[in-house]
């Protein structure tokens, strides 16, 4: 695109705009004057822009990529939004402001190129929540409609991309997108102005710190938990729990005041120590986690308790995880691992048997010594062969066969690149299906 000094703009697609974009850009001068005032403190700090577009703090000289680590670091922060705390001293205007006017600027340059149409679409939506967010209007929108915006079904290879275009419209989502289940809703807004015990995720680079954590919020939607409260009856808890399947049951005075929970053992025990005992008489202690708590750390607990309640991002009782829930995760998680590995197996164990070393490693992608060392892909630049596929002798179409084999290598590769969210039902059904067609060929009849 051309800006108005007649220099060349890329379109920002997948990564965070820079200061130095701007810079390029001519939307910033080096040696521009920035200001980050705190006024709960009465204190304020100064940078310059530096002909690199790095932000160098005054007086001690630091120099950052990133706005929200120089702020941080000037004000000695643990987290602070510094798109929107630097001003930009000549323009008397923030960073972000010129940031979206950079943003506004490429999308409109792109308004010819068929290809971009997706980009300019997903940034006209989150222009219309950022103005949302700003009214103090934030759009609640549900992890799996987020992620359609921009054509994904999961957490997979576009959450880079997703997270730096939020950030670059000063969107973030509250709870976390990436640590809850695709059905939770979730909050279009903006960063706190200043935060002390929630970390801004850009390093000093400006790149996303990494995540790929399976968080205890991946296992409960947030949407609430079945209570009664202290003062209630025995009947009122054992009436709920029999109506929902439930094996325990949040004991709350409010949403943020968890007195415990019961149990079908803390009702029996309590039962039996008193005829006429009330919920008050059964409740036991229960652990409180954060959702974005590593699910990891809290399986000792679960393990010892049996259930946990989940906090959401105000701390309040709004899930609960039991180990029946980790056990069915696990097992979402193992089952596609267990397909592959039994496909990977098979397929060597077919084409070992059917066909000499020699006949196939032309066709392999690198040098192999023997079938072991076969992988995915070789299997299917293998099959593809026509004069391999007659000396099988199998009556299948090559073409659909092979077809269906390149389905399988991508769900193995996204698989194999760890993310929160299990498997689709339509992938884990290929899997089956391939499965028992080459069993017909492992072990014919």
């Amino acid at each position: 695109m051309v800006t108005a000094d007649g220099r060349s703009m890329h379109l920002i697609g997948g990564r965070r705009v820079m200061v130095s974009d701007l810079l390029d850009a001519g939307l910033v001068q080096a040696g521009a004057k920035l200001r980050f005032s705190r006024k709960r403190i009465g204190a304020t700090f100064e940078a310059t822009v530096t002909d690199q577009g790095r932000i160098r703090l005054e007086p001690s000289g630091e120099e950052f990529r990133s706005p929200s680590r120089a702020a941080m670091v000037a004000a000695g922060m643990r987290a602070v939004d510094g798109w929107r705390a630097w001003v930009l001293v000549d323009q008397d205007r923030l960073l972000d402001s010129v940031r979206q006017e950079f943003l506004d600027r490429a999308i409109s340059a792109a308004h010819r190129q068929p290809e971009d149409t997706p980009r300019q679409r997903v940034h006209e939506r989150l222009r219309q929540a950022r103005a949302r967010a700003d009214e103090q209007d934030p759009e609640r929108i549900s992890v799996r409609d987020l992620l359609a915006l921009w054509g994904a079904t999961d957490r997979g290879d576009q959450v880079s991309r997703i997270e730096a275009d939020l950030a670059n419209h000063g969107l973030v989502t509250s709870p976390s997108f990436r640590a809850v289940t695709l059905d939770t809703v979730v909050s279009l807004t903006t960063p706190p102005d200043e935060v002390e015990d929630v970390r801004i995720t850009e390093d000093d680079e400006g790149g996303d710190d990494l995540n790929v954590r399976l968080t205890v919020g991946n296992l409960t939607p947030l949407d609430g938990v079945a209570s009664v409260g202290p003062n209630s009856g025995l009947d009122e808890a054992i009436t709920k729990m029999l109506l929902n399947d439930y094996s325990q049951l949040a004991v709350l005075s409010g949403p943020r005041n968890a007195r415990g929970a019961v149990t079908w053992r803390s009702i029996t025990q309590a039962l039996h120590q008193k005829p006429a005992a009330t919920v008050a008489d059964a409740i036991v202690s229960a652990e409180q986690v954060a959702y974005d708590r590593d699910l990891f750390e809290v399986l000792p607990t679960l393990q010892q308790h049996e259930f946990v309640f989940v906090l959401n991002e105000t701390k309040e009782v709004k899930g609960i995880v039991t180990t029946a829930d980790v056990a069915h995760r696990y097992g979402e998680m193992a089952t596609p691992y267990f397909l592959l590995g039994e496909l990977d197996q098979t397929l060597r164990w077919i084409l070992s048997r059917g066909l000499d070393l020699p006949a196939v490693q032309p066709h392999c992608s690198r040098p192999v010594k023997s079938f072991d060392d076969l992988a995915f892909g070789d299997y299917q630049r293998i099959l593809e062969n026509k004069e391999i596929w007659q000396k099988l002798g199998w009556p299948l179409d090559r073409q659909t066969f092979t077809s269906r084999l390149e389905k399988i290598r991508l769900i193995r590769n996204k698989v194999m690149h760890f993310h929160p969210d299990p498997v689709s039902g339509d992938a884990i059904k290929k899997l089956r299906n391939f499965a028992k067609l080459l069993h017909q060929y492992r072990d014919p009849t």
